[in-house]
């Protein structure tokens, strides 16, 4: 098996790239990335890019072909809603256009199978029920607009010989080899790590349905192998289990709980979050029942604070701008690396520090 993983470098594509070896031995493992969290490690290892065949450096825009494969997996996206609202064109071309594009040639590459990384946040508000992959959508943000259209354009191209598969993700959490701590879960663990706060800027109300970074792998691996026998040629699916599905404030006690001395603040001036939603996995469940959500959430926590202080303790404390993507970024562009556009400056990988 030949599976080429586009957007291999940051934290779920660290964790998915393992998954598939550990998977499959002997299959042939390809990352592309254009490289911006390269250097975002949490891990005082060797590089998770070690376990690939081949690591090609490039930004998905300027991508023109992709090698002979068996299947393609589509992780590249401009994936923080803020970053999404200040460059909505990017996160278009980037999370649509591109994705469209990447499954055009995956096709020509001869693949069998294309994984598309959506997002359960294409619900928008839904609090009354759970909602299925037959309900209507509302996405709110940019990235969550940019998955909706990537959805929509990838099935016609879907056929007998080309399975697409949209997993609808709910929150990524845990620790992974470029842990991000822009998602509310590793948000709450690293700061009650770090200072023992834990600070809740929503009114705490909405809902989350959180999943591990290590069950997305697994999901995918699932995805990367699934017939269309088995869902279909085209097939949109929700990604999670109803277990691991918190309010906000509910979420930040549970870390409270499994940190000791770790307190709650809360603001009460805070404005509501309207990005809520429950959701329906019993999908994900029919379809990928060997496959299914095996991390609780309180492992996560446990685990990305195992993964946290072992860093401390080889001496390599994380600085917390390198783990939000925007500030990340950002500073990429204020130190000259990047363009306004977000491609790389002549010569800006080579000056990253």
């Amino acid at each position: 098996m030949r599976v080429v993983i586009i957007g291999n470098m940051g934290y779920v594509g660290a964790v998915i790239a393992q998954e598939m070896r550990l998977r499959w031995p002997d299959a042939t493992l390809i990352g592309i990335d254009a490289g911006f969290f390269a250097h975002c490690l949490t891990t005082s290892g060797p590089l998770p890019e070690v376990i690939l065949d081949q690591q090609i450096y490039a930004d998905v825009r300027a991508l023109d072909a992709i090698p002979p494969c068996d299947a393609v997996v589509y992780l590249a996206a401009l994936s923080n809603d803020v970053l999404g609202s200040l460059n909505e064109s990017v996160t278009l071309d980037v999370n649509h256009r591109c994705a469209i594009r990447a499954a055009q040639m995956a096709k020509e590459a001869g693949a069998r199978a294309f994984v598309f990384a959506s997002s359960c946040s294409v619900y928008g508000f839904c609090e009354d029920q759970p909602r299925n992959e037959r309900s209507a959508v509302g996405p709110l943000t940019a990235y969550a607009r940019s998955k909706v259209m990537a959805e929509h354009d990838l099935e016609p191209l879907a056929s007998e010989t080309f399975a697409i598969s949209c997993l609808r993700f709910g929150t990524g959490c845990g620790m992974s080899a470029r842990l991000r701590v822009d998602l509310v879960l590793n948000d709450f663990v690293a700061s009650a790590v770090t200072d023992g706060k834990i600070r809740v800027n929503s009114d705490g109300l909405p809902w989350r349905t959180l999943i591990d970074v290590r069950d997305m792998a697994r999901a995918t691996a699932w995805a990367t192998e699934r017939k269309p026998d088995n869902g279909g040629c085209f097939l949109i699916v929700n990604v999670g289990t109803l277990q691991a599905t918190f309010q906000i404030e509910t979420l930040a006690e549970l870390v409270a709980s499994e940190i000791p001395g770790a307190t709650v603040q809360r603001n009460p001036n805070a404005e509501p979050d309207r990005r809520s939603y429950r959701i329906d996995f019993s999908l994900f469940a029919a379809l990928a029942p060997d496959d299914q959500p095996r991390v609780t959430v309180e492992e996560s926590i446990r685990e990305t604070v195992a993964g946290l202080n072992a860093l401390a303790a080889c001496g390599i404390m994380f600085e917390r701008s390198r783990l939000v993507r925007i500030d990340m970024l950002e500073r990429l562009r204020s130190e000259g690396l990047l363009r306004p556009d977000l491609s790389w400056e002549k010569g800006g990988q080579a000056c990253l520090s």
